[in-house]
């Protein structure tokens, strides 16, 4: 009878010690969450989602809160930005918690000798204070931690072809080329001109750069990436659907270079919200990003204001138009190269510079030009001479792309032409004397660019379509009624399509 007394007694102990451990467990639970409802509120949305909704409470013990987040990046990231902030808000409600410690949690359960769950998976309930022991990446030992390092994030491959080497260096692009092989080549410490920015029309070259960076990088050992926008876009949403978006982005934030290419394509607010977070995690983080678009910054009228201001930041360069001089060693170097594979391939300089002056849109009509010529000296067998190079190209002549024009542009030589500044024209001035250039400019940006009425209205000033739209009829009628006018505005077009 004693011995059972006994035995009952320490079963009774048993239940009221897992029952005071559950107490305390659901006790702790619910201050970690009012201590999340509070960041929460504090951090805002954004930033709780991106950093915190993943941070757990694994356990309290001695006055410290012991958390764990899935990824060493979180962990590092919470460790240096937010673990005051976190500490401070957890003892305003747990006083007696004196530290917290940041650990890393795996994606699996822990699975005991036999393929069996753990102790602690089978006995983790549904409460507030249940806890699932998981396995952390000193578990999944170093070769599982480098498969997750190397998880594919659908990034685009780069071209062999486009490297340093046979990038063509001019005036109009030696800026770039030499702020693109400095990032590529630097070596430790932070950054530098984090974010590079290029900008550039069609085959102009900007992708050439980029693709040159990453083999470069590559060479070095830094783990690059190199997406298109579409690739982004695309990565981000099936992640989405496979409810495995925080890895995704995680893995992204995980590597030294990030390269995108024309992030004017990147749409959609959540996708926008999604990459904005991504460039602050690296650049913070003092990793590299390389970001290339048809136009600057400040033109992407269609990306969220913080994330021109973000990719404005950084070093911004233009890659100009080829001017003749380029041309000619781009279509010299081109033949060049083909002459390896057709031995009987001959141009001379005078063709080479007939169509170097012909063809100014862009490099891949310089391509074109190379290749039609290459079928008419294969296809034929006779020699390439300046008539032959004519009829060759002459799609290509007649069919050139008209220049980009601005709307910067357009408003500093307008403000110029009528001797007010350009932030008379942006301004809420009303006077004669600022009107009639501001709806000029309005209706030159109207009949020379591609913007619609409210992108228009939102460079000048943040004006309405409709102010934007009378501007534009205002002056359609005085150019019929006003010789002098109309004179005005036509050498205005001339010189901004020059």
């Amino acid at each position: 009878m004693q011995g059972g007394e006994e035995h009952r007694a320490r079963a009774g102990s048993s239940v009221r010690a897992v029952e005071e451990e559950s107490t305390r467990d659901t006790a702790h639970g619910e201050i970690w969450s009012r201590v999340k409802r509070r960041l929460r509120a504090e951090l805002g949305e954004d930033v709780f989602t991106s950093w915190f909704a993943r941070l757990e409470l694994e356990a309290v013990s001695g006055g410290c809160a012991q958390l764990t987040v899935p990824t060493r990046f979180l962990k590092s990231w919470i460790e240096a930005h937010y673990a005051d902030r976190v500490l401070s808000i957890y003892r305003s409600e747990a006083p007696q918690i004196e530290r917290i410690a940041i650990g890393v949690r795996g994606s699996t359960p822990r699975e005991a000798p036999g393929g069996a769950m753990g102790e602690a998976a089978r006995e983790a309930g549904s409460g507030e204070g249940a806890r699932l022991r998981l396995v952390t990446d000193r578990d999944a030992g170093p070769l599982q931690a480098e498969r997750n390092e190397a998880s594919d994030l659908g990034g685009a491959p780069l071209d062999p072809r486009l490297t340093f080497d046979s990038f063509i260096v001019g005036r109009s692009n030696a800026l770039a080329h030499a702020a693109a092989d400095r990032v590529a080549r630097h070596q430790g410490g932070h950054a530098l001109y984090n974010p590079l920015f290029l900008h550039a029309g069609v085959g102009l070259g900007k992708t050439h750069l980029l693709h040159a960076i990453g083999h470069e990088a590559r060479r070095a050992g830094r783990r690059v990436i190199y997406l298109t926008a579409d690739r982004f876009m695309y990565g981000f949403v099936a992640s989405l659907k496979a409810q495995t978006s925080l890895a995704f982005k995680e893995r992204l934030r995980g590597i030294d270079l990030l390269i995108i290419d024309d992030v004017q394509f990147i749409q959609g607010k959540t996708i926008q919200q999604e990459f904005g977070h991504t460039l602050n995690a690296l650049i913070d983080s003092g990793r590299q990003i390389v970001v290339a678009a048809d136009r600057p910054p400040s033109d992407l009228e269609s990306l969220d204001e913080r994330v021109r201001s973000r990719l404005g930041g950084g070093l911004v360069v233009e890659i100009g138009a080829l001017d003749e001089a380029l041309r000619g060693a781009i279509l010299a170097a081109r033949i060049a190269a083909l002459k390896a594979s057709h031995p009987g391939f001959e141009v001379s300089p005078a063709v080479i510079s007939y169509v170097a002056r012909a063809i100014t849109a862009n490099g891949r009509d310089l391509e074109g030009a190379v290749n039609r010529l290459l079928a008419h000296a294969t296809l034929t067998g006779s020699a390439i001479t300046i008539e032959t190079a004519e009829v060759a190209i002459r799609d290509l002549v007649r069919n050139r792309e008209p220049k980009r024009v601005k709307i910067e542009e357009i408003q500093k030589l307008v403000a110029s032409h009528y001797n007010v500044s350009r932030s008379d024209i942006l301004s809420e001035r009303r006077t004669a004397a600022v009107v009639k250039p501001r709806q000029i400019a309005m209706y030159l940006a109207k009949v020379l660019t591609l913007r619609s009425l409210p992108e228009i209205g939102r460079r000048f000033g943040g004006r309405d379509h409709t102010t934007v739209l009378h501007a534009v009829r205002k002056i359609e009628k005085a150019l019929g009624e006003d010789t002098a006018l109309h004179d005005e505005v036509e050498l205005l077009k001339r010189m901004l399509q020059e």
